[in-house]
């Protein structure tokens, strides 16, 4: 699979005569690359392996009433699969805010 911008003309792209498809995103060293370079999708991924982080911590969370431990698990689990790659990241304003709503949202469900 290749991925096109706006300078290359509309051609059939082939390897050894085998025709390669084109996409228009595709995940590279664990980020999402589109050509639009819109944050919305790889925020998502992110939002999605937080949850899965939290949920791999779920049940020693509700086990214990520590808060020492279960912050130590936020940001030992939780934080680093949220925010890998984001210092890759050109946040706009309403992206800052979606990050915050969904650091606050798993926050609250372990707290």
């Amino acid at each position: 699979m290749f991925m096109r911008n706006g300078w290359v003309p509309d051609a059939p792209f082939s390897l050894n005569g085998t025709t390669i498809s084109e996409c228009s995103s595709y995940v590279y060293l664990g980020r999402e690359v589109n050509m639009m370079n819109d944050l919305a999708p790889e925020l998502g991924r992110r939002k999605r392996a937080a949850w899965g982080a939290y949920k791999s911590i779920e049940e020693v969370v509700k086990k214990t009433k520590n808060t020492r431990l279960r912050a130590h698990l936020f940001n030992t689990t939780v934080l680093p699969a949220f925010t890998y790659a984001s210092e890759t990241w050109a946040l706009r304003k309403q992206d800052e805010n979606a990050v915050s709503v969904i650091e606050r949202s798993i926050e609250r469900v372990m707290l």
